[in-house]
């Protein structure tokens, strides 16, 4: 099993302890790229996938580095949208 396919299988089990930093390495995985500018200040941050031209805009955790639950969720049902996931 690679290390996306782990990153995956611990994502879907939705931790309540998934970094900021492992979801940036699973959106790599699926091709996305995080945007350098644009409306993208502060906490807010957004990823770009070239093949599927489709954008995720989120807020950065803080003051720790572990998303919330709804961040999960919506990445989840984004995933499943593009097919990256069943």
């Amino acid at each position: 099993m690679s290390r996306q396919e782990k990153l995956l299988r611990r994502f879907l089990s939705r931790p309540k302890d998934f970094t900021f930093d492992e979801l940036i390495t699973l959106l790599k995985g699926f091709g996305y790229e995080q945007m350098k500018s644009g409306k993208t200040r502060g906490s807010r941050i957004a990823f770009f996938n070239q093949n599927s031209k489709r954008i995720i805009r989120l807020h950065r955790p803080h003051p720790q580095n572990t998303l919330k639950s709804y961040q999960i969720l919506e990445l989840e049902k984004e995933f499943k949208s593009k097919g990256f996931i069943r």
